[in-house]
């Protein structure tokens, strides 16, 4: 059994299954509480009936995983053969996935390296990527951690929502700011500051506001060979467009990614979000 550095993320990545299986990173589920039942992102809860539930105002909470799912988790990765675990995250501004990691990384059978990376969504899946080439490449622990704190640190993550009461239902915003930005009927964009969510910009109108998220992202992406991902939450049609758009006006684009949310990230941001990632290679 050949030992190696082996990749764990969470749900909340989303990256599609067959790129995890190629690169042999492994994800810990978050859980979302819908009424009664708590459900793992992922398996147990689609983004239809999350969407459903949301248009209804049923009660909707998510929590992280507990250290005991993530001690089960490294116990397995160890099993299979690795030598070395690094962990990596969503935001810990955003969740305690980050500390329920550490609390388990401390009882390991091997190494753990966990990691805040301070993003979410794809701004976490190319982490992870980045992470896992340079582990596949025959890295260190160190190595793989360094890949994905440089990928971090040239990633950014912008997002338009209808509305900011899903945000302050779940803490995730200020009611100052989810007050303001419900004034004059203005539409918000978002981007991930520092590990948090904060407002970006206000705009009159839901189309202008997307017309402004594809002007950002394109003067974000500028030159560079960067790779985008495009999120949506039961808002396909728009996302889709916006793809087309950024595939015309991004020169250096390398990779593109299409895709809906998961349960947890949409809980928090409602139906009807269009978020975009940019990350440099």
């Amino acid at each position: 059994m050949s030992r190696h550095v082996a990749i764990v993320t969470d749900s909340t990545a989303y990256l599609p299954p067959r790129t995890m299986e190629r690169h042999g990173i492994t994800a810990v589920p978050l859980t979302v509480v819908l009424g009664d039942q708590a459900l793992e992102e992922g398996t147990e809860i689609s983004t239809r009936s999350l969407a459903h539930a949301l248009q209804k105002r049923h009660s909707v909470t998510t929590s992280r995983p507990s250290p005991q799912v993530f001690a089960e988790t490294y116990r397995k990765v160890a099993e299979s053969g690795a030598s070395g675990i690094v962990s990596l995250h969503l935001s810990a501004e955003l969740s305690g996935t980050h500390d329920a990691a550490v609390l388990a990384a401390r009882e390991a059978p091997v190494p753990v390296r966990v990691v805040d990376t301070g993003m979410v969504a794809m701004a976490l899946g190319f982490c992870a990527l980045a992470a896992a080439a340079a582990a596949e490449a025959g890295g260190t622990m160190d190595e793989a951690v360094t890949a994905a704190e440089k990928r971090a640190a040239g990633t950014s993550a912008y997002f338009y929502v209808d509305t900011l009461d899903y945000l302050r239902r779940g803490g995730r915003i200020g009611a100052a700011q989810a007050l303001f930005g419900s004034a004059l009927a203005v539409k918000p964009l978002l981007q991930l500051d520092g590990g948090r969510i904060e407002l970006l910009e206000k705009v009159r109108t839901a189309s202008k506001a997307i017309a402004r998220l594809e002007e950002i992202v394109a003067e974000r992406a500028g030159g560079a060979e960067v790779d985008i991902a495009v999120h949506h939450l039961a808002a396909p049609d728009r996302a889709s467009a916006l793809a087309d758009r950024l595939r015309v006006r991004v020169p250096g684009l390398a990779d593109l990614h299409v895709s809906e949310v998961g349960a947890v990230i949409g809980a928090h941001t409602g139906p009807g979000l269009l978020g975009a990632v940019v990350s440099t290679r």
